[in-house]
């Protein structure tokens, strides 16, 4: 196990696990426009720099997410961009949060907010992936990304 302090949460990772894990894993597999608007940006590594540095000490490329789900837009979703949430998985644990958690029941550490973005560890209780290896915690982002495909935003026009 190899300790790593992110940002206030101190984590012991089991780095060849994970990357045996995501060396065999595919891309996010879903195929809506928000997905596939994420995998661009992804493959790009259009993605906040702080999150692309702990994914790559960690050799998980960042189109591999475990979770992702594009929240909402409104209609100023053009200037600010489509609210996601981005999760990785991560073989370990996570040893302390920033500060003491309060005992609300969740297996989550507190959120750490940055300008673009707001980051949590911790571990949802059902296995979004059967085979990875435990224990494991998840690396969990929410952040707007613009909208670079070249379609609508919501999906074809129905005629």
């Amino acid at each position: 196990m190899t300790h790593f302090s992110w940002y206030g949460y101190e984590v012991e990772v089991d780095e060849a696990a994970t990357a045996g894990w995501y060396a065999q894993a595919e891309d996010w597999g879903c195929t809506c426009g928000h997905c596939r608007n994420f995998l661009a940006l992804a493959r790009e590594r259009r993605l906040p720099e702080e999150i692309l540095e702990i994914l790559d000490a960690l050799r998980i490329p960042p189109a591999k997410a475990t979770y992702v789900c594009e929240l909402y837009h409104d209609e100023d979703w053009a200037e600010k961009g489509l609210l996601y949430e981005i999760s990785w998985r991560v073989a370990g644990a996570v040893v302390q949060p920033p500060e003491e958690k309060q005992s609300d029941g969740t297996a989550w550490g507190p959120p750490v907010k940055f300008p673009a973005f707001t980051l949590m560890l911790g571990h949802e209780y059902y296995n979004i992936e059967p085979e990875f290896p435990e224990p494991s915690f998840d690396l969990d982002i929410s952040l707007y990304l613009p909208w670079i495909l070249d379609e609508p935003v919501d999906g074809p026009v129905e005629e």
